[in-house]
């Protein structure tokens, strides 16, 4: 579990593609480096977020340390267009003392998101935001959380027809998550607030369980709306 507030940008040093053979497995190993201040009190087995994806440490010395990517990962996050040399957001998963500045986050891609617009205002930047699968939008409101790789943001804008959303960076977060240096076209992670899933499927167990009353209270509500506008 994480809060979604990026403790420090790490750097890809070194990335090995495995073969799709039984001994290579598919994958990639990925090893951070530049990120010292979040080693301190590591261990081998750790949960790190890297641009919003839970990874487990496989090695780590003082100032990097190592990760493997699973096929199914690369599929699911941007993590497969990585290079040596490319800027990531680090945070580690939360402990008892953790201030929770930002909100829940599980650190389970939901979906690539593509940087359809960047606009400035003043010395913030509005970024829109599409996403690959259209159906995460029905869990993005506005004033809402949402994840984009790695760092809990606010949701200012939705347009659910024409399949996008805006979040807003102020100049002290843009120095502080690699999103802020990202142009028009790039993509980022995306994982949508939790709470939204958990809201949906507790209220589609209510009304469509077929032991309780909640079908035939959805038929009374669809039925009211009926008549309401066959009325109007």
């Amino acid at each position: 579990m994480f809060t979604g507030i990026v403790e420090t940008i790490g750097t890809v040093s070194h990335l090995i593609q495995h073969d799709d053979s039984s001994s290579g497995g598919g994958g990639t190993s990925l090893t951070v480096s530049n990120c010292s201040d979040i080693l301190g009190d590591a261990n081998l087995g750790d949960s790190i977020s890297i641009n919003g994806t839970c990874l487990t440490v496989t090695e780590f010395s003082k100032n990097e340390f190592k990760v493997g990517v699973s096929p199914e990962t690369l599929r699911r996050t941007n993590l497969g267009s990585l290079e040596e040399g490319s800027d990531v957001n680090l945070e580690r998963a939360v402990s008892a003392s953790t201030r929770m500045g930002g909100h829940f986050v599980q650190g389970h891609v939901d979906t690539i998101a593509v940087i359809a617009k960047t606009t400035q205002d003043g010395n913030a930047v509005t970024f829109r935001l599409q996403p690959r699968e259209k159906s995460v939008l029905r869990y993005i409101v506005e004033k809402g959380y949402v994840t984009l790789d790695g760092a809990s943001l606010t949701v200012t804008n939705v347009n659910d027809d024409e399949g996008w959303w805006e979040v807003m960076l102020i100049a002290y977060t843009q120095e502080k998550v690699v999103m802020g240096k990202k142009k028009q076209g790039e993509d980022v992670n995306v994982e949508v607030d939790m709470v939204g899933k958990y809201v949906e499927k507790s209220v589609a167990a209510y009304f469509e369980g077929a032991a309780g009353s909640g079908g035939a209270m959805l038929e009374k509500m669809v039925q009211r709306l009926v008549d309401a506008r066959m009325k109007a």
